[in-house]
């Protein structure tokens, strides 16, 4: 099957390869997608954005075996990937589901603007299949609350407005200390629940449930107390709280590990990333010279 990835006015076939039915299954669910696009902070040579579903890796593939064109799901990251060229030191497994079916150096001038551009403006794209009629399969139900599920479709459907508001203090060191500690509390956030997801099968679930909570509090108190949100902190307490109530831990833990996934990546792109690595090095080279 072939997948249309569209951004900046061009489009690129991608062709879905391999066995990993089930991370397949979730991202044709899902689809069509709208989409924001992420420059890389490690890995380099590549594009990505959050998918809007959680799985375990399939295939085991390790990250730095990618070749140039492939189009990966990296669990614990939730990033959907378009790699252009060999991807700098990481350690991760990933899920392989398919190749650019284009040459890639369409995708790496879009990375070269997306690299220039974020933090600047959001650049967006969309993801569907060759041959969609644009209307997604309806979602299956879910067994958690209704306010929780409503308020993660709504931060998936847009930036939330505590955080649109976060760069515009000029206080002292303001935006960059407050911008910049929301963001980093919310990605280890993300990856310490994906952690705790990944002990489902060895530990006491109680002691999971505990450990979540805590995680999802002390995130949610630096975002409201230490970066002067409101809205966004209030989901994370109020998923806080769900881990002491009876429902279902599985879809629990998944629906907490959406929400801060899409918590980082709305702070994520309010950040200059490019700028600020060239205003370090030069201030590095300023201090050796």
């Amino acid at each position: 099957m072939d997948l249309i990835f569209s951004a900046e006015g061009q489009s690129w076939p991608i062709r879905l390869t391999g066995e990993a039915d089930r991370t397949r299954r979730a991202l044709l669910s899902a689809l069509p997608l709208r989409l924001q696009l992420h420059t890389p902070k490690i890995a380099g040579s590549h594009i990505y954005w959050h998918a809007p579903f959680v799985e375990d890796p399939e295939g085991a593939t390790h990250v730095l075996s990618a070749t140039a064109g492939a189009f990966i799901y990296w669990p614990v990251r939730q990033f959907l990937e378009i790699t252009f060229a060999p991807l700098q030191a990481e350690n991760a497994e990933i899920t392989v589901l398919g190749h650019l079916d284009a040459p890639v150096e369409g995708i790496a001038e879009l990375a070269a603007t997306l690299k220039r551009d974020q933090g600047r403006r959001i650049l967006e794209g969309t993801l569907s299949k060759a041959d969609d009629g644009g209307i997604p399969a309806p979602p299956a139900p879910s067994p958690l609350p209704r306010d929780i599920v409503a308020a993660r479709n709504a931060l998936w459907a847009a930036c939330p407005a505590d955080i649109v508001r976060a760069t515009s203090s000029r206080a002292i060191m303001h935006p960059a200390g407050p911008v910049f500690t929301a963001e980093s509390e919310a990605r280890v956030l993300h990856e310490f629940l994906w952690w705790i997801r990944a002990e489902r099968d060895g530990k006491d679930e109680a002691m999971r449930r505990h450990t979540a909570a805590l995680a999802l509090d002390k995130a949610a108190t630096r975002l409201r107390d230490f970066c002067h949100m409101a809205e966004t902190p209030a989901l994370l307490f109020r998923l806080k709280a769900a881990m002491a109530e009876a429902h279902p831990f599985d879809a629990l833990i998944d629906e907490a590990i959406l929400v801060a996934g899409r918590v980082g990546a709305w702070l994520d792109l309010l950040i200059p990333w490019n700028d600020i690595n060239e205003a370090f090095r030069a201030a590095l080279d300023g201090r050796r010279a």
